[in-house]
């Protein structure tokens, strides 16, 4: 990829960045400091790893799930269509989906709802696909879906039925994108999580070109 046809889309780690709700927040401090005499400066953070642009472990819902070290790379490289879903009320069906702009066969699904902590405020609610839509994608193919809110669930959920029907069909799940500067369309992704041990999820660095 040429570095100048490259769209940032991440949503930074940051002591401005909103947390869920009770959520660790993150912060950064000195371990040492070269104005207090140490010969090099060197951070520590604390943070939960669902703050900022992140990917999701199956661990994050199963007790005995994958943790974010076992993260496979294929899903979060390579073709991706964005869909505009900000106007449509949730759980969003398959059908409202399509008429959005959703095309059968799309391995990777990035949805702009426009409620991105990006603006630096947790929002109040986001629309979420049905669950039945999304066990419909996976069988579809789908491999990743993508938002750009804090969670692919509505925000009330306690089931958390689309993230056990994603990773129970082999997808993966990519949260608190920043889709505001992005026209819906057919897009390369690239969106790796660090290899972070067993955590329930790990920070995403994410780019799109055209």
């Amino acid at each position: 990829m040429d570095a100048a046809e490259l769209q940032d889309i991440s949503v930074a780690l940051s002591a401005t960045t909103p947390p869920w709700p009770g959520d660790t927040p993150f912060t950064c401090g000195w371990a040492w400091a070269m104005a207090d005499g140490a010969s090099v400066n060197v951070s520590k953070w604390e943070t939960s790893p669902h703050v900022g642009t992140h990917a999701d472990a199956p661990l994050h819902v199963r007790r005995d799930g994958a943790g974010a070290d076992a993260l496979p790379l294929a899903p979060f490289i390579g073709p991706a269509r964005v869909v505009d879903v900000s106007a449509l009320p949730g759980p969003i069906s398959l059908v409202s989906l399509q008429r959005a702009g959703w095309t059968p066969g799309t391995v990777r699904l990035l949805l702009r709802t426009g409620a991105t902590t990006a603006r630096g405020t947790f929002p109040e609610r986001w629309p979420a696909l049905a669950p039945d839509a999304a066990a419909a994608l996976v069988r579809d193919g789908l491999k990743l879906l993508g938002v750009d809110c804090p969670s692919v669930d509505e925000r009330e959920s306690k089931e958390l039925a689309v993230h056990h029907a994603l990773f129970g069909g082999g997808a993966y799940v990519l949260e608190n994108l920043d889709l505001r500067d992005v026209a819906p369309g057919p897009y390369q992704l690239l969106a790796l999580p660090l290899k972070v041990g067993v955590c329930d999820a790990a920070p995403v660095r994410a780019f799109l070109r055209k």
